[in-house]
């Protein structure tokens, strides 16, 4: 054994395999259908055996599944280290993350919002549900309304169904072509705004 690939291997730590499998996989399954991609696929495109792919991540179902949670999961990052300023600026710096996040994983996040809308899958749903109530978390932190109790189950629902607004836009930004990344950003940004300014006092004064 060389000792670049000793090197090699002892740099490469689980959690930083398992990453870099997880990734592979991310792009397989978004260029490809779920059927025609194998783990001995995704075992040789990685540069490991196939078994330490079922080591991490069980079958090829289980890994399939984990590459929609982190499509779908809008990451801590997004929301992570925003500056003490307004909600406005904070949202807009939240939308710019997360069409960085979309933009970079193209193919697998219109595969990804393709599922929800087939529907039929427990499993599929449960993510779904799971990633609405996250990027719902993200919202309200970026929008400093963390702390808000009346009202509070409305504003989440307003939240959520903006979400699928969101989705439906993507689409025009990365398949039709009839909005531009900036466009996006500027209507995901100001509709937030606009529910929880004005939409949400709305409500509860009604």
């Amino acid at each position: 054994m060389s000792v670049q690939h000793q090197t090699r291997r002892r740099r490469m730590e689980p959690e930083a395999r398992r990453a870099e499998i997880l990734g592979v996989a991310r792009r397989l399954f978004g260029a490809r259908s779920y059927a025609t991609v194998s783990v001995s696929d995704i075992a040789a495109e990685a540069g490991v055996a196939r078994a330490l792919v079922s080591h991490y991540f069980g079958s090829k179902r289980q890994l399939y599944l984990e590459v929609v949670r982190q499509m779908m999961v809008v990451p801590a990052s997004v929301s992570e280290l925003l500056p003490p300023t307004t909600p406005e600026e904070r949202l807009s710096i939240c939308v710019d993350r997360w069409l960085e996040v979309v933009e970079r994983n193209r193919e697998m996040w219109l595969s990804a919002i393709g599922l929800e809308a087939l529907g039929n899958d427990p499993d599929i749903d449960q993510i779904m549900l799971e990633a609405d109530e996250i990027a719902t978390d993200r919202v309200l932190e970026a929008a400093m309304m963390t702390d808000v109790v009346e009202g509070r189950q409305r504003l989440r629902a307003m939240i959520r169904a903006h979400s699928g607004m969101l989705k439906a836009a993507s689409r025009e930004w990365l398949v039709r072509g009839t909005l531009s990344r900036s466009d996006l950003h500027v209507m995901l940004t100001r509709t937030i705004l606009h529910l929880v300014n004005t939409v949400f006092p709305a409500l509860r004064s009604a």
